[in-house]
């Protein structure tokens, strides 16, 4: 499998895994592994709790695009 690979401010998605389980989404606020590697310190939307996570198989990380087209 690949390496995860994140930075502060990306966002990370869980995706439910079973039907029905909505997805939770935050934000990355502290890197703890080395190179972008896990532990996360994540920061949810829904909660606004702050968690340290390693994240699994069901987990997305999404780089925010730096390109102002829209």
């Amino acid at each position: 499998g690949s390496a995860m690979h994140a930075q502060v401010g990306d966002a990370l998605v869980i995706k439910g895994h079973q039907v029905g389980e909505s997805r939770r989404t935050g934000e990355i606020v502290e890197v703890r592994g080395d190179d972008g590697g896990p532990p996360y310190l994540v920061r949810w939307d829904d909660s606004g709790r702050t968690t340290l996570l390693f994240p699994g198989s069901d987990c997305e990380i999404h780089h925010p695009t730096a390109n102002g087209d829209s």
